[in-house]
């Protein structure tokens, strides 16, 4: 089951499959952290009353800020390369880049 994810993810190795889902686990936490405090800067919090409506921002948020923390943490992990690739992908299928 490990070398199917290793396979899936084009890991080198179980480790820096591992160092993978570290930089995957460390984005998505950090973008929750940080969205909340955006919010209360720009004002939402305050302005926006219905909780689901709020909630669909902070994701809507969540999205470009979760994508930016990746290629950081990334970098700071010495897999920017790797991770660039996920992005483009990303971007691709969102029709930004070609």
């Amino acid at each position: 089951m490990i070398e199917k994810l290793v396979n899936k993810f084009k890991a080198n190795s179980i480790r820096h499959l591992f160092i993978i889902f570290i930089i995957f686990a460390l984005s998505g936490s950090g973008s929750l952290f940080i969205s909340s405090p955006i919010l209360v800067v720009l004002g939402l919090d305050k302005l926006i009353t219905f909780y689901p409506l709020y909630i669909f921002i902070r994701i809507i948020l969540i999205i470009p800020i979760y994508q930016f923390i990746l290629i950081i943490i990334a970098s700071l992990f010495g897999e920017f390369d790797y991770f660039w690739k996920f992005e483009k992908k990303f971007l691709q299928r969102l029709r930004i880049i070609k």
